[in-house]
């Protein structure tokens, strides 16, 4: 394993994180760190749990999942994006995504084995690639000045393929970047996975939280990627209840038999009760999830008004609960440093970017915020930001 890689990970991102977790709690801070919700999901999801555990739901369900959210995550699939799963061999639910993440890593990469991932990359990644023994080959997602969105060249990906290269992770919606990838972009990563023989890993976990009519896109979906591609979602942040850690993974069988062969030795089994209320969403509230949508997309705009008047420069978010911010306009260079003073100065807590880059000096000078909060929260968060912003200068 990569051990200064693992120790650089505890020191710039587990420490971080509980740190400004900390900060936040100990100073009363507003807390746009976490990308949690601070409303539940919809009212026929909770029910149906606490009417699911009330009815005796409380004991193993099988290893692969329910049937019946097995049979749901395949009618969605095809109903959304036209894929089709078998839900007895190519559905499997896991402890949330960061479950499915971790046991495709392990099932998948061998010592030695390099994996291409776009940074700055949810910090699983990094974590779940060095326990495997593999070895990460970032391809950097930049800002385009144009448009404002981060996008990867496609000579960088290229490059990063060797004889080594096993898989490439992809994740679309970006998190923290609020990237979602264009057909041509996609089809850019596929065409090095087929040309290459290459599996592909997708992370979609914010598969329907996109704004301004963009549209998700699964890399399944395209020529030649069914077969290699291993597609990875969770209830959390679709339905806002991100501690029910409900996952699924789908893809064609053989890789999902490598990840519930692995996975059975981790945590085995998903809670039963909340599988069948989550079921019961995915077939129903597909109304709600259009509202939820709209709702963080106001968020965002709000958020983003108001940072951009505190002094910010906003990047463009284009899916997620996430603005990604630039903080060289308030006169500062280190995002690690910010982070640390504004739940002191500021009363409010974000996260560096810097900690979701392996070359951490390309995120150096970001901030990330998340928005999937009360309009109120964001509205006070904005408000302690431009008064510090003035006291500062």
């Amino acid at each position: 394993m990569e051990e200064p890689l693992i120790e650089r990970m505890r020191q710039y991102g587990e420490t971080i994180f509980a740190e400004m977790t900390r900060l936040a709690v100990e100073t009363e801070s507003v807390n746009l760190g976490q990308g949690f919700p601070d409303t539940d999901g919809p009212r026929s999801l909770l029910e149906g749990a606490s009417r699911n555990i009330m009815a005796g739901v409380n004991q193993y369900p099988p290893g692969p999942g329910r049937p019946e959210l097995r049979d749901a995550v395949s009618r969605y699939r095809a109903r959304h994006y036209g894929l089709e799963f078998d839900p007895e061999a190519e559905v499997y639910v896991t402890v949330g995504a960061t479950a499915g993440i971790a046991a495709s890593m392990l099932a998948l990469v061998e010592a030695g084995d390099e994996v291409i991932v776009f940074e700055p990359m949810y910090d699983s990644y990094a974590a779940t690639i060095s326990l495997a023994g593999g070895v990460r080959r970032p391809v950097t997602l930049r800002r385009e000045p144009e448009s404002g969105r981060f996008t990867f060249d496609p000579a960088e990906l290229r490059a990063a393929v060797t004889p080594r290269t096993r898989l490439i992770m992809v994740n679309s919606p970006h998190n923290p970047t609020g990237t979602v990838f264009t057909p041509a972009e996609l089809e850019e990563i596929a065409a090095v996975c087929r040309e290459h023989d290459l599996i592909a890993v997708t992370d979609e976990v914010y598969e329907f939280l996109t704004f301004d009519d963009r549209r998700h896109v699964p890399l399944a979906t395209l020529p030649g990627m069914r077969e290699r591609t291993l597609s990875i979602s969770s209830v959390g942040k679709t339905f806002a209840v991100t501690a029910w850690k409900t996952g699924w993974v789908t893809g064609p069988e053989p890789l999902v038999r490598a990840v519930r062969t692995v996975n059975q030795f981790l945590t085995f089994s998903a809670n039963g009760a909340l599988q069948l209320a989550i079921a019961d969403a995915l077939d129903h509230e597909g109304e709600w999830i259009e509202r939820q949508r709209l709702a963080l997309q106001g968020k965002r705009n709000r958020l983003a008004e108001g940072l951009t008047r505190a002094g910010f420069e906003v990047n463009v978010c284009e899916g997620t609960y996430f603005l990604m911010t630039d903080i060289r306009p308030l006169g500062y260079a280190d995002g690690v440093d910010v982070a640390r003073a504004l739940p002191r100065q500021a009363g409010v807590a974000a996260v560096p970017a810097k900690v979701f880059y392996d070359r951490q000096d390309e995120g150096r000078h970001l901030l990330r915020f998340a928005f999937c909060k009360k309009d109120e929260v964001l509205d006070e968060a904005v408000r302690r930001l431009a008064s510090w912003h003035g006291w500062v200068n």
